[in-house]
């Protein structure tokens, strides 16, 4: 079963269980994943599937951290619940010492010896962590090892 068919599934069963955060979470979903395909003008594979489910995982923790900055604890519950959903889409990811391994790995590969090497030390390290660490989480840890930490 595809991914799209899964979501699918998934949206029938929430509305039989009336499980409201999982039903707005996966409909939210399903019309990313649509509107990514008719601007990408194909159908997606389960690979790509998986890259706007990442992004959507990524706007909740987002609005989660921003709702928690304003105090809006409502919000931020209803948030977490559609992520905790959208994760079960995703591969699990690393720890921040799994992130650190890799890239002390790719930077011993490429010869980096310095900030300035930190966009190629990226090049490579992205495509293998792709799906399984974010991004933000990647570049803090390559910049803190080509500073020297």
């Amino acid at each position: 079963m595809s991914l799209k068919e899964q979501l699918a599934e998934d949206l029938k069963d929430a509305m039989r269980a009336g499980d409201e955060n999982r039903k707005t979470a996966v409909r939210m979903t399903m019309a990313a994943i649509r509107n990514a395909e008719v601007a990408a003008i194909k159908q997606f594979d389960d690979k790509e599937v998986l890259g706007v489910i990442a992004k959507q995982a990524k706007q909740r923790r987002e609005s989660i951290e921003e709702f928690g900055k304003a105090g809006r604890q409502d919000l931020v519950d209803k948030e977490a619940a559609e992520l905790k959903f959208l994760e079960a889409y995703l591969p699990a990811q690393m720890s921040r010492d799994e992130i650190d391994k890799e890239a002390r790995a790719v930077i011993a590969e490429t010869g980096a010896s310095g900030p300035g090497d930190k966009g190629r030390v990226m090049g490579a390290l992205m495509p293998r962590l792709a799906g399984r660490a974010e991004g933000r989480e990647i570049n803090e840890v390559v910049t803190k090892l080509l500073a020297g930490g």
